[in-house]
């Protein structure tokens, strides 16, 4: 069976509209990301062009090469969970935003859970809606692939819509807070924000197999 395969059977047995079914079903998920190549999901092609390409805007034939802006192959979407790869040309930033099942106010306090360099292949990141930080940005140093799965997917008129957000300018905002009793300390507060007008995802053609659903 192929692998994409097993990966959306293991994500429609274990992921609900209401999230991941057990913490054994999202492992199960987890280690079948893991193990998910460029060729798996038809990404040959792209796979070719990051060889090709030497970090200068040249490739390595002399040609000159223009850089894509950032591309969302979609894969599949249902109630329970939304399948899909953004594909990130070097220096392409996705601006910091929320995710599904996290409550937004118009600012807010947030601390650096994870901040690291991550090099393919590498294990699947698993970000909570109420733990462990579930606001974060991607910045591209090189040509990359994520593959992204989201439980239960983005739905606006369900209150599951994207923010982004900005650090505040405001200068007399607490550096700590009380959070359930605990005093956190070096925290930065963030507010609601458009954008960057050049942000664009462009909606690509996703060339992997077809999926039995």
């Amino acid at each position: 069976m192929p692998a994409v395969q097993k990966l959306y059977n293991a994500c429609k047995a274990s992921l609900s509209a209401n999230g991941p079914v057990s913490e054994e079903g999202l492992e199960k998920v987890r280690s079948l990301l893991d193990k998910i190549k460029p060729s798996d999901v038809g990404l040959d092609q792209e796979a070719q062009l990051v060889r090709n390409w030497n970090g200068n805007g040249v490739e390595r034939n002399g040609g000159l090469q223009s850089l894509p802006p950032i591309k969302y192959l979609h894969i599949h979407e249902c109630d329970s969970f939304s399948m899909g790869i953004f594909c990130m040309p070097p220096s392409s930033i996705i601006p910091l935003h929320n995710h599904p099942g996290m409550t937004v106010l118009s600012a807010r306090p947030a601390k650096i859970v994870k901040d690291c360099e991550m090099t393919a292949p590498c294990g699947t990141t698993v970000l909570y809606p109420t733990k462990g930080g579930n606001i974060h940005c991607f910045r591209a140093l090189t040509p990359c692939a994520i593959f992204d799965i989201l439980c239960p997917p983005y739905a606006a008129d369900d209150g599951r819509d994207c923010t982004y957000f900005q650090r505040s300018p405001s200068m007399d905002l607490p550096g700590d807070v009380e959070v359930d009793g605990l005093t956190v300390s070096e925290v930065i507060w963030l507010e609601e924000s458009q954008p960057p007008n050049d942000f664009e995802v462009r909606r690509g053609q996703y060339k992997g197999r077809t999926l039995k659903t």
